[in-house]
């Protein structure tokens, strides 16, 4: 195999899975802070596992990532999370979205070129793409695949 993915990554990845699944299951008991909570500890400790606790760090604390409206991104998160513990989880979550779209900004046209080479959903997210064009062209990222294979290996 080409590409293998260590024991604690796969750990990570399966945090990260399950954070994904509690708060997607949170959202739809019509926003159980309980649940949205489980999943953001999750995805957070999943992200630290997968990445290191070094490039977590770096991730959260980068200047890059100070692109947000109001302040910097993952300052969202951790305000979203307050709002989701003092049982206000429909602006948590806002907050929660807003604040990873900028905070993984950079990493959107990886994960949309990851997702080209997955069999069925490449199809799709093409046939999207062709039906309803983009202003932006991803043209230049076909290479961003492997940048972003290797930052998982990081």
């Amino acid at each position: 195999m080409a590409y293998e993915i260590s024991e604690i990554k796969k750990i990570g990845i399966g945090l990260i899975g399950f954070g994904i699944f509690f708060t997607f299951l949170g959202i739809v008991l019509f926003f159980d802070r309980g649940l949205l909570a489980l999943g953001n500890i999750f995805s957070l400790a999943g992200v630290a596992i997968l990445l290191g606790w070094r490039s977590t760090w770096a991730l959260f604390t980068n200047r890059a990532n100070y692109k947000a409206l109001f302040s910097p991104s993952s300052l969202l998160l951790l305000i979203s999370l307050f709002f989701i513990f003092v049982r206000w989880p429909i602006v948590g979550i806002i907050l929660e979205i807003y604040g990873c779209i900028f905070l993984f900004s950079d990493f959107w046209s990886s994960i949309k070129m990851f997702l080209y080479h997955i069999p069925v959903v490449g199809w799709i997210i093409r046939f999207i793409s062709r039906k309803f064009p983009c202003q932006k062209s991803f043209s230049r990222f076909h290479g961003s695949i492997n940048i972003f294979l290797r930052k998982l290996h990081m």
